[in-house]
């Protein structure tokens, strides 16, 4: 069964790991979109300019979610993946987890760069405030003015959103969002409302 909910985190936090003088900051913040994680990562590069590696992962959506990790010129997998794995155990969506490297001198191994990236991955998440956040539809949908009370009544009882409504002649025009258990109610109250 789908639920209404997904597990998010509330805003940015952060963590840290060292490993044989090579530092490890990491970031994880809440994303809704492919261009927000671009502005961010973008940020970070010029912020970091002097870091030998900007690595992360995130996972967008809430069904078909979209997953990407980047090494930044690390060994194949010792990075990304490690950090995307942080992301997945946490079971949080619509999350950017960046990682930071300074290098200090001494090679850790691909071993040791997973662990580092996984332990740094982790430091930032276990920070962070976990929320639970409404996974919503949209619908519009109009309907006699007459049924107007009837639909408010729907929309109040259910916690849905009205987001726009418009008036014409005899007719109502509405955008509604609602939790998306409720789309196969609403829209059987639908025909109930047009007929």
């Amino acid at each position: 069964m789908k639920t209404d909910f997904y597990k998010c985190i509330k805003g940015l936090s952060k963590g840290e790991y060292k490993e044989k003088s090579s530092k490890f900051l990491s970031f994880a913040h809440p994303a809704r979109s492919e261009n927000e994680i671009k502005l961010l990562l973008s940020t970070y590069k010029k912020e970091y300019f002097d870091a030998r590696h900007i690595c992360y992962a995130y996972i967008l959506g809430t069904e078909n979610e979209v997953l990407k990790s980047s090494d930044a010129g690390e060994p194949n997998g010792t990075a990304g993946l490690p950090i995307l794995n942080q992301l997945r155990s946490f079971e949080v969506k619509n999350v950017l987890l960046v990682v930071v490297r300074y290098f200090g001198g001494t090679k850790l191994g691909a071993s040791g760069l997973v662990h580092a990236y996984k332990t740094a991955a982790h430091e930032a998440l276990r920070q962070a405030e976990l929320v639970l956040l409404p996974i919503t539809f949209e619908l519009s949908f109009s309907f006699p003015y007459l049924k107007m009370n009837e639909v408010m009544k729907w929309a109040k009882d259910h916690g849905a959103t009205i987001l726009s409504q418009e008036f014409t002649n005899n007719e109502c025009e509405m955008r509604i969002s609602a939790l998306r258990s409720l789309e196969k109610a609403l829209q059987d109250k639908m025909i109930n409302w047009q007929g």
